[in-house]
């Protein structure tokens, strides 16, 4: 089943995000190259693709996981929340209606 993971960053999160950058894309390749990532991508913190010293309000994640259980505790290990650049991470169901 697939399930969205959405991280709320705290307030000035631009350095702890880049200081474990590399090991959060890392998780989400291996999805990717397993089949099971869908999208995923942070929310700019301004109305812009390339935010700068701006930096980011979140990110968004929808993956194939085998349960709910399963999705929590992949989303608990992410290095975002290990670093502080996440304040809060939800972790939901998710169906896929459109394309």
């Amino acid at each position: 089943m697939l399930y969205s993971i959405v991280g709320i960053d705290n307030a000035n999160s631009l350095q702890a995000r880049m200081a474990v950058r590399s090991e959060h894309v890392e998780r989400l390749n291996a999805l990717r190259d397993a089949g099971r990532l869908i999208i995923a991508g942070p929310n700019p913190a301004i109305d812009s693709e390339d935010p700068g010293d701006a930096g980011f309000s979140g990110s968004i994640i929808i993956a194939e996981f085998d349960s709910l259980a399963a999705a929590q505790a992949w989303a608990d290990e992410d290095p975002y929340i290990k670093s502080g650049a996440y304040a809060s991470v939800s972790v939901k169901p998710f169906k896929r209606v459109l394309p």
